[in-house]
């Protein structure tokens, strides 16, 4: 796989400046002082958003028929540029791709990701396409298990992995519960790309087996939800919990393997450490994850292309061991295990 490259969103926010929103559109709410406490201790001090704090895609009531175009228009820029600069840095041009994979949820949209980066990319028309638009936090990992399946295929033909999510989109001042407070501090929006290809394109992360399992009877832990005024994100008090009930199986998947280290979806601090235990691993074989999610917020199916891209800034040694894992609705875990590639 080649180094992932990542687009953020053009406008920065604070975690004071969340805060500073929630105290000004709900000063009158019961538990308003838990809600800031709440906010500061989501594990994240700065996100980027597409469009500035007050707008219609990111805390404005625009209504859906406003918010959903706008959050899908943001997405496809923030791909195109992703896209074009993992292309550069892996030495390709579109027309060398022999597919494209895509993972977008935070709006609808007919076509999706796809069918537009095939056109304003330039690739050829009968490169395969497969466009993810429900995968939320395992988006990334998915899609580059189908890139992978992809490339085992067809060898000669590259595959381009994109993941752009605009979830600034969820962020309501209808939405008045403490994890809704949470969530508006949480999430950021952004892009990342790679190229998945049957040679190394470079040292990276080399993938030689997948995983994906669905926790039975968990389809409403964590879930989507379609009002008038947009997209909202909801989650039970089992669904925070329920990696901690994916560990087992996915640990058992990996039968002994070992992991030198993590590329670990930034979903919450909770997640990261887990998931780090569970893989024998210390906070700072995690610190990519962590930082990522300090620095720019959970990025949903993006996240762990952000993560891989700071592996390499920090890389492991050639041929360590390394896991790639990420949770998500359903409850659903993604996982991929390979070596570092020098």
């Amino acid at each position: 796989m080649s180094r992932p490259r990542t687009v953020l969103g053009a406008h920065k926010v604070t975690t004071d400046e969340i805060a500073d929103d929630i105290r000004a559109h709900h000063p009158d709410h019961p538990r308003l002082a838990a809600a800031v406490r709440a906010v500061r201790g989501c594990g994240v001090h700065t996100r980027y958003f597409s469009r500035p704090l007050a707008s219609a895609t990111a805390a404005t009531e625009g209504g859906v028929g406003e918010r959903a175009p706008g959050a899908f228009a943001d997405a496809l820029q923030l791909a195109q540029e992703a896209a074009e600069a993992a292309l550069a840095g892996a030495g390709l041009s579109a027309r060398d791709l022999g597919g494209i994979v895509t993972t977008h949820s935070t709006g609808w949209a007919a076509p999706n990701l796809d069918v537009g980066l095939m056109t304003s990319l330039g690739m050829r028309p009968t490169a395969r396409a497969l466009a993810h638009t429900t995968l939320a936090c395992t988006g990334g990992t998915k899609s580059l298990i189908r890139a992978a399946d992809m490339v085992t295929v067809r060898p000669g033909a590259p595959v381009l992995v994109v993941a752009a999510e605009v979830i600034s989109a969820v962020y309501h001042h209808s939405d008045t519960g403490i994890d809704a407070m949470i969530y508006k501090a949480l999430f950021g929006d952004s892009a990342g790309a790679a190229v998945v290809s049957a040679e190394p394109l470079g040292p990276g992360y080399a993938i030689e087996d997948s995983y994906e399992h669905v926790l039975p009877d968990t389809a409403h832990y964590l879930s989507g939800r379609i009002t008038s005024d947009g997209l909202h994100f909801d989650a039970t008090k089992e669904g925070r919990a329920a990696s901690r009930d994916a560990l087992p199986p996915f640990l058992g998947w990996l039968g002994g393997r070992r992991s030198d280290f993590a590329v670990i979806h930034p979903g919450s601090p909770r997640i990261i450490s887990d998931t780090a235990a569970g893989l024998e691993l210390d906070e700072h074989a995690a610190r990519h994850s962590t930082d990522t999610l300090t620095d720019e917020g959970n990025l949903g199916g993006v996240s762990v292309l952000r993560v891989l891209e700071r592996t390499h800034e920090d890389p492991p040694p050639p041929g360590a061991r390394g896991t790639m894992v990420a949770y998500g609705p359903g409850f659903a875990t993604a996982a991929l295990h390979g070596h570092w590639h020098a």
